[in-house]
């Protein structure tokens, strides 16, 4: 099978073909219909977005998959840091900027990173073809590199096939018409013909609840209980303690899921959002309308932990995505948390506790809190793998790039094996390291 691509900035090509449902909600096209339409991406929040088609050859009229792209000046919103790369190019005077990015913005879950049609299945072909999109709007941008981030691992496989000699000496497949894709100006390229850039895998850590008694053949647990019993002695006597703090603040929680959350809860949650920007003297990533369009439109997929004091007031609330059910590893999403004030152990009853005992109650499989934060270890959270690809354009540079990527991955396994051994499970319950 032969592909070959096509670039645009609209979001029609959805209607073209029969989508798969994405593995995550963050890959819904609500989700991206939010983030587009609340301003959050677009070219004057920084995040000018191209969609790369990929196409079968014999049939261009119908996109198979679909990737996104964004022309980026900046690094906000991405949690894979390659700041040090910018800097060093700044100190041989060339510029970094602007770069490509291919993520879900404000969102470190690892996902797919292109939506396939039905029946569709991720080879590196596909992969080929949308890379070679990217190279093209790489080529007209003069951008420096590109970056997938939390790719899965079967895209990160398909990547180190694109790096073996078979596929490195194919030509870049076309787009439809059998010649280059402009999409604005003329092409000014600082990637030379004679250069053909690898992938480079960064490889991070992040922190996953798995709802797994490994005393009970591997089965969920049954309540918030037995999955302290997995624990330390010593774990399960701060969990209760840190429990209890927060009830002596006389603080009750209150779940609410889909069409339960009303305006009022929306209007007191992102007042509690905005909250944790600002005192770190900082503007939010997300506005107001995008949660309550995400109200409106995937509320099927939404829970909010409020926190109310002895008045009945909101004063702390964390809103979670959730898979459904009974999808294949379905996850809990721990994503955006705020509080009025400081309370003590409020954000680990309203960020970890709330979220197990859901996850218990909904018989998810997972619960993902977010990005890093090594307290999470110590409340039962496995470290667990993630992937990232990154693509530099300047061959000056990518050599050094792809020997930092490669020691990076042996740092950071290392760091994922100390942290499994930290982890605050008994004996029989302690899971095996993966890497």
């Amino acid at each position: 099978m032969t592909y070959c691509y096509s670039l645009t900035r609209d979001f029609d090509w959805q209607l073209k073909s029969d989508w798969q449902v994405p593995d995550t909600p963050f890959m819904s096209f609500a989700f991206w219909q939010a983030l587009s339409d609340s301003g959050a991406i677009g070219e004057e929040a920084g995040w000018l977005l191209i969609f790369v088609e990929v196409h079968q050859s014999q049939a261009p009229e119908l996109p198979v998959a679909v990737m996104p792209v964004f022309i980026k000046g900046h690094h906000r919103g991405e949690f894979v840091f390659d700041h040090a790369w910018a800097e060093a190019y700044a100190r041989y005077g060339v510029d970094y900027y602007p770069r490509l990015v291919t993520s879900v913005p404000f969102t470190p879950i690892t996902g797919q990173r292109l939506w396939l049609t039905a029946g569709t299945e991720l080879t590196a072909d596909i992969l080929a073809a949308a890379l070679s999109g990217v190279e093209n709007i790489a080529a007209q941008v003069n951008a420096s590199s590109w970056h997938g981030l939390f790719v899965t691992e079967q895209l990160a496989m398909c990547a180190q096939r694109l790096n073996s000699s078979e596929h490195a000496a194919e030509h870049h497949p076309k787009d439809h018409l059998g010649h280059d894709v402009k999409f604005n100006s003329a092409i000014n390229s600082k990637l030379p013909l004679t250069f053909l850039p690898q992938l480079f895998e960064r490889q991070g850590c992040q922190f996953l609840w798995q709802n797994q008694n490994l005393m009970n053949d591997s089965k969920p647990f049954a309540n918030f209980d037995e999955f302290l019993m997995t624990l330390t002695a010593k774990r399960r006597r701060t969990i209760r303690s840190e429990r209890k703090k927060v009830a002596k603040q006389n603080i009750r929680c209150e779940l609410k899921t889909g069409t339960e959350i009303t305006a009022a809860d929306w209007s007191a949650f992102y007042q509690c959002y905005v909250m944790t920007y600002a005192v770190r003297g900082q503007e939010p990533y997300l506005n107001a309308d995008f949660f309550t369009q995400l109200g409106r439109t995937m509320s099927e997929h939404l829970m909010l932990a409020q926190a109310l004091d002895d008045t009945g007031a909101i004063i702390a609330s964390s809103l979670f995505v959730y898979d459904e059910p009974n999808s294949l590893n379905s996850t809990l999403y721990g994503r955006y948390w705020g509080a009025l004030d400081d309370y003590d152990s409020l954000h680990f009853e309203l960020c970890y506790y709330q979220g197990i005992e859901f996850a218990i109650e909904k018989g998810l499989d997972y619960f993902d809190p977010g990005t890093q934060g090594e307290h999470k270890l110590i409340r039962g959270f496995v470290p667990t793998v993630t992937h990232s690809l990154h693509r530099i354009y300047d061959p000056r540079f990518a050599p050094a790039i792809g020997d930092f990527c490669q020691r990076d991955i042996e740092h950071m396994r290392h760091y994922r094996q100390q942290a499994h051994e930290a982890l605050p499970f008994n004996a029989d319950n302690m899971p095996t390291f993966k890497g």
